[in-house]
């Protein structure tokens, strides 16, 4: 939502949505500095919590060295290095997102360091297949995460297509899809895959960032596949009840669902 104006949040709330998680995310260009991290990780943590309560959505976020930006080795060290004062805000339910982006060594060796400052603590992770070369990711997230062991409950393995979804299914973790206008998956698509691989442990994102996107994804997807055929239970397991259960591993995780918008009145002078 870092990405997103006030009228999404409006949009998102006559549309039903009542909470939201937001992963750490990229700025538009590669970040210099670590304060630039840490500054950013405040801001989702705690001003973007403010704006979207005015709005009647619980935010929350997940912090982390996102791939795209991990492979000045010595910068992600410095970040990493000072991301445990963030993992412990009370905002926090996840580690994420981690993972690859261009498949490169610097971003296995942040992946990895990420991922075992998570096991250390028990917490959520949210792990990002690349978007080039996505089944070659898949499978070394696949490999990495047998070295490591990490509780499976703990894990989302996320951006998964038809490709990546039976090498991620494997992992037994959550298995995440994200839904865009115009690239990664539509609501067909997500039907699709539903209907080969099943609701368990699977989860359907919503889209927010610089490019064409849509906060309202997730809405699409539920009249979709309502009128795909698919029953009102698989629906809400994979655009609710899947991730509120992922996230409950957290025990920060205490979404208000029942929040009232502010009248906008009140900031007019």
């Amino acid at each position: 939502m870092y990405s997103r104006t006030t009228d999404d949040y409006q949009a998102m709330y006559a549309a039903g949505i009542r909470a939201c998680v937001e992963p750490s995310f990229w700025l538009g260009q590669n970040r210099r500095y670590a304060g630039t991290f840490f500054d950013y990780f405040a801001l989702i943590l705690d001003f973007e919590t403010v704006r979207a309560r005015r709005f009647g959505i619980d935010h929350f976020a997940a912090v982390a060295l996102n791939p795209k930006e991990a492979d000045d080795r010595g910068l992600a060290d410095e970040v990493i290095d000072g991301m445990p004062a963030y993992l412990t805000h009370e905002r926090c339910v996840a580690l994420g997102e981690i993972g690859f982006n261009n498949n490169t060594p610097n971003e296995e060796y942040a992946f990895v360091r990420q991922l075992a400052m998570a096991i250390e603590r028990d917490m959520p992770v949210i792990i990002h297949t690349p978007h080039v070369d996505k089944l070659k990711g898949a499978e070394r997230i696949s490999a990495i995460l047998r070295e490591l062991n990490p509780n499976p409950d703990r894990i989302e393995i996320d951006h998964n297509t038809e490709e990546t979804m039976a090498i991620s299914r494997e992992t037994g973790c959550y298995c995440g899809m994200t839904v865009y206008p115009i690239s990664k998956l539509t609501p067909a698509r997500v039907s699709g895959i539903i209907r080969e691989f099943g609701s368990e442990r699977m989860v359907v994102n919503g889209s927010a960032d610089w490019g064409i996107s849509d906060p309202l994804s997730l809405v699409k997807v539920v009249e979709f596949m309502a009128a795909d055929g698919h029953d009102d239970a698989t629906i809400r397991r994979i655009v609710c009840d899947n991730a509120m259960t992922f996230y409950a591993g957290s025990p920060n995780w205490k979404p208000e669902l029942d929040l009232a918008p502010v009248d906008p009145n009140m900031f007019q002078r």
